[in-house]
């Protein structure tokens, strides 16, 4: 006979392979586990954090509840001035599935970067936004970072991974790009996406778009470039990520969320 706490844990690591070797096409079917991050009403659970604001602030009513969507809109924006933002929502995770659904719509605000055309993302490991200062425009986090085709028949592949004051080991070794691409399919007009994230803390992450696997990497450590403005205190470079909040992002270009799940995976703190 196995002893029960061997049985356990012999459970919770085939559990794991179970997932990884799916690609979270086993668990749509399936509430068990799961639980709303987004209730569909408010964003009460959730914090805003905008450059060139204070914690808390949401300047703009840049994010917005409608018809069961959170909406990031900037119709009260006159220039966009580098206003990037980001909803976290309020509990950290380190060992997850994330599931969610964005589509992109309507026009880049006036001001934005070129590159933030039909860009968004959602963040993860990141630093609690309570942390950043009033003019940081990046939380240190790594980005599931979500592109929208241009409609010229050229890739543009989603679910790429980008890394704000972050490094990541890519195909056994640190990479050396802020962006890493993903093996997605273009997806052009307003169509709703879904994307998924399995977390292992800081062992391995899976980004999956319409229940393929198109990126894996592993070891996400504080390091990098690209964040800006941050209190030295919370960038320690080669500090291990393992845990952190989530957060959606706002970048200039109009997009929506949905159906937005998370399952707690063994090893959670």
């Amino acid at each position: 006979m196995i002893p029960v706490k061997k049985l356990t844990y012999a459970l919770s690591i085939f559990c794991i392979a179970i997932i990884g070797c799916s690609g979270g096409s086993k668990l749509n079917g399936t509430t068990k586990g799961w639980k709303k991050l987004f209730n569909g009403k408010d964003v009460n659970d959730w914090f805003v954090k905008i450059n060139h604001h204070e914690t808390g602030v949401n300047f703009g009513n840049t994010f917005r509840v409608q018809d069961g969507i959170i909406q990031i809109r900037y119709d009260r924006y006159s220039d966009f001035n580098d206003q990037f933002g980001h909803l976290y929502y309020k509990t950290p995770y380190s060992h997850y599935h994330l599931k969610f659904e964005y589509r992109f719509v309507g026009k880049l605000q006036k001001g934005a970067p070129d590159y933030t055309l039909l860009n968004s993302g959602v963040m993860f490991h990141s630093q609690d936004p309570r942390t950043m200062l009033k003019d940081q425009d990046w939380p240190i986090s790594v980005e599931m970072q979500l592109l929208g085709g241009l409609g010229d028949g050229k890739s543009r592949p989603t679910g790429n991974m980008c890394s704000p004051g972050t490094d990541v080991v890519y195909q056994g070794e640190v990479s050396r790009d802020h962006c890493i691409s993903s093996s997605s399919k273009t997806y052009d007009g307003d169509q709703w996406v879904k994307g998924e994230l399995i977390v292992l803390g800081n062992k391995l992450i899976k980004h999956i778009i319409n229940g393929d696997t198109v990126l894996q990497y592993s070891k996400p450590t504080v390091g990098g470039g690209v964040a800006n403005g941050y209190d030295p205190k919370y960038k320690k470079d080669g500090t291990p990520l393992s845990n952190g909040f989530i957060a959606l992002q706002s970048e200039g270009q109009p997009v929506d969320f949905r159906n937005i799940e998370i399952k707690e995976l063994p090893g959670n703190k």
